[in-house]
């Protein structure tokens, strides 16, 4: 059972310190070593497939993006990626000191205590930069309420703690803003932008 509970927030706490943050970042792998050869201008396979658009143009009927809404998308999925960034580095010692007792969170711990501090502060003034970016005028709504979401359950989440609620719930308040945070991420993806 506890082996249960430490890998959930060991999950937990590897989402929301580098999944959210990797999560905004391309990433692309290679291998320089390896060596093939390129097709001659007439040889290409009857079964290939026709090669796709980059990824940084719009489909080709997909309609041009209203600016106004566009620097609105842009500016609010910024300024959420930096409260999502600024929650998980400093809620991340917090869900490790708390890792392991199931329901059960030693609080008189000082390294839980502290990190408690810390986390808190972190989630305060993320949860209040994340609805100033759900708030952002022209922002549609898509991407305004999952970051609406993720501020409340931001904002539960550091209540929890500092009534020093149960493991189980903080668990499923990370889990829920983990989901909220990938909504309101896929959200501006597909509206321009990147959190």
């Amino acid at each position: 059972m506890k082996t249960t509970v430490l890998c959930g927030r060991a999950l937990t706490a590897a989402f929301l310190a580098s999944g959210l943050t990797l999560g905004a970042s391309a990433i692309a792998a290679a291998d320089p070593d390896a060596q093939s050869q390129a097709p001659g201008p007439g040889s290409v396979p009857a079964n290939a497939a026709p090669q796709a658009p980059p990824l940084d143009v719009p489909p080709p009927d997909a309609a041009p993006p209203d600016p106004g809404n566009y620097d609105a998308v842009v500016t609010a999925c910024k300024q959420f990626g930096v409260a999502l960034d600024y929650a998980a580095n400093n809620y991340e010692d917090f869900a490790y000191n708390t890792a392991g007792g199931g329901n059960n969170v030693n609080y008189d711990d000082p390294n839980v205590a502290n990190s408690n501090v810390v986390g808190r502060t972190a989630l305060r003034e993320a949860a209040s930069t994340a609805l100033d970016a759900a708030n952002t005028p022209g922002l549609p709504g898509d991407i305004s309420a999952p970051m609406r979401s993720w501020s409340f359950r931001a904002a539960k989440l550091l209540l929890l703690m500092g009534i020093r609620g149960g493991g189980d719930s903080l668990n499923t308040t990370a889990s829920d803003m983990n989901t909220d945070a990938k909504n309101a991420q896929m959200a501006c993806a597909l509206n321009g932008g990147r959190a």
